[in-house]
């Protein structure tokens, strides 16, 4: 037998607890065949010395919107701005620049480091009063123009906002340029569907990105007609079209929004009425393309203080918004359960966490059903009588490592010191032993895996503040979040996470072992090469050039 691959001479980080170590690995048809002395005396087309280099499984994101995240690699990035002005000179070059646009959009922009959120009347001054719409960076707000506005009729304090969102209006009615949840709907749709040709280019610069940080497969979290998520009805085309291109090259695992669930027709026997055609569910695809949960959402974000909490923000006479009422998100999860769908439920305050574990309860009571896996997305706020419910009913939490650099502060700030030891919880979830697989939300914050597990082990704030310490992990067991974990999040878990025998031969090469070197430098870490399926789809080098 002669292998494909063999990589030698270099520090093999398993994450097999059989055999966690080794320094050399065999690859066949696309697999590992083994390491070490499971491949001596074979022979390969092509053997690689890395040198001392550093092996480890290929990082897998179990929660991203890689659409949105290549969409606004093409538009205004705000997310580095931490001046009013810096947004609107960018948005005045872009006009100036192309005087014929229709369209400036932007993203990322946060308006604790703004000194607030874009107003209306300026972009309109910037733009020459062009449609200009800029999406904050929790994707729970927007910012847009006067033209925006009074497109849809947005302009009239009449308006009719849909139940779980506002618009922002001064004294007189009249709105600053601030819109938030639900009410978004009519100013995205605007925009909306995407062409399948623009989502392919989108995801190919996604995808590219992804290689390039060490990312062999990524969950985009939220597909199809939705209002916060989701690009066009007919979004799985664009992601089919996407892998029959090769301008997708890592695996994509798609959970469906719940907005895509409708009324459908089963036998009695069946005892479900909501679903997608076909009966399509979770596990439907490929190693390639996959359908994976039902994406249900509870509440907004905390950094937009509509995030739903048992008591009110710091400083505000409100506790957040509900989006959907408890009686149709419950009856939404007892279906998707009944028809074999894994459930991730979007909950960030404490409150839509009660409501996330209910809905789960009354699902899996329902029917039961052997090993659902259902997800609760963010879990943000997690009182500590809420843990042991996340016990019981088998729940995996999915957090975000890296929202403790980037949002902490401001998260901080709104939910105070009484509730702070609750907030972005990793080490209590592993110590009541649940798996957090890793996960980043991006492009909220950035997706870098190893910036998120240096996030996980130092736990400080971007401005230096220290947020949870004893929330925080060692090295090992934030690697094996973005590995082993993400992989059973997925239900990949006997072909991800691992270096092992019969394994996929995703890999990556790194420049130095993240869990020896000082925490303040993992996030340094450069990558050497990423190998899906044995086949390098990232080698700046020519490491594994023939």
């Amino acid at each position: 037998m002669k292998l494909d691959l063999i990589i030698k001479n270099a520090n093999v980080l398993t994450l097999d607890e059989n055999r966690p170590a080794a320094s050399a690995v065999g690859i066949w048809h696309g697999r590992i065949v083994g390491v070490d002395g499971e491949i001596e005396g074979l022979s390969a087309r092509r053997v690689v010395d890395a040198a001392g280099a550093t092996l480890i499984p290929g990082f897998h994101d179990v929660h991203n919107h890689m659409a949105t995240y290549g969409q606004q690699l093409q538009e205004i990035d705000a997310s580095g701005f931490t001046e009013a002005d810096q947004l609107y000179d960018a948005v005045a070059a872009v006009a100036a620049a192309e005087p014929g646009r229709e369209w400036i959009t932007g993203s990322g922009y946060d308006q604790t480091r703004l000194g607030g959120h874009p107003e209306r009347e300026k972009l309109d001054m910037a733009s020459g009063g062009r449609k200009v719409m800029f999406i904050h960076r929790t994707c729970h707000m927007l910012a847009a123009s006067t033209a925006v506005f009074e497109r849809i009729g947005a302009m009239s304090p009449d308006f009719p906002v849909a139940p779980g969102g506002f618009i922002e209006r001064d004294g007189q009615g009249v709105p600053t340029g601030l819109v938030a949840e639900q009410a978004m709907t009519p100013f995205r749709n605007l925009r909306k569907p995407f062409s399948e040709a623009d989502l392919v280019t989108a995801l190919g610069l996604a995808s590219d990105r992804f290689l390039s940080e060490g990312l062999t497969s990524v969950a985009e979290a939220g597909i199809g007609d939705s209002p916060l998520v989701g690009s066009s009805p007919v979004e799985l085309a664009a992601y089919q079209r996407g892998h029959e291109t090769n301008k997708i090259r890592v695996r994509t695992q798609l959970m469906v929004a719940m907005d895509n669930f409708h009324e459908i027709t089963t036998a009695s026997v069946d005892d479900y009425h909501l679903g997608l055609d076909l009966g399509m569910r979770s596990g439907f695809g490929n190693e390639r393309l996959s359908l994976g949960p039902l994406k249900v959402f509870t509440d907004g974000a905390l950094m937009s203080r509509t995030a739903s909490m048992t008591e009110n923000f710091c400083g505000h006479d409100h506790a957040g918004v509900m989006q959907f009422g408890e009686a149709e998100l419950r009856d939404i999860a007892i279906s998707a359960h009944r028809g074999g769908w894994q459930l991730a439920v979007h909950a960030i305050g404490d409150n839509a966490v009660d409501v996330a574990l209910d809905m789960i309860q009354a699902a899996t009571e329902s029917k039961p059903r052997t090993d659902p896996r259902h997800r609760i997305e963010h879990a943000s706020v997690v009182r500590p009588d809420q843990m042991s419910r996340f016990v019981e009913l088998g729940i995996i939490p999915s957090p975000q490592g890296r929202f403790v650099y980037e949002i902490g502060d401001g998260v901080a700030e709104v939910i105070g010191a009484g509730r702070l030891p609750w907030t972005y919880r990793h080490r209590s979830f592993l110590e009541a032993g649940l798996v957090v697989p890793g996960g980043s939300d991006r492009p909220v914050v950035q997706g870098a895996p190893l910036k998120a597990l240096q996030s996980m082990v130092e736990r400080t704030t971007s401005s230096g503040a220290e947020f949870n310490l004893h929330e925080g992990v060692g090295a090992l067991e934030a690697l094996k979040s973005y590995t082993m974990h993400s992989a059973y999040a997925s239900r990949e878990e006997g072909s991800k996470g691992r270096i092992k025998e019969r394994f996929l031969a995703d890999l990556v090469l790194l420049d130095a072992d993240p869990t020896t070197v000082d925490a303040k430098d993992i996030g340094k870490i450069s990558v050497l090469a990423t190998l899906v399926g044995g086949t390098a789809e990232y080698d700046p080098h020519g490491l594994f050039a023939c």
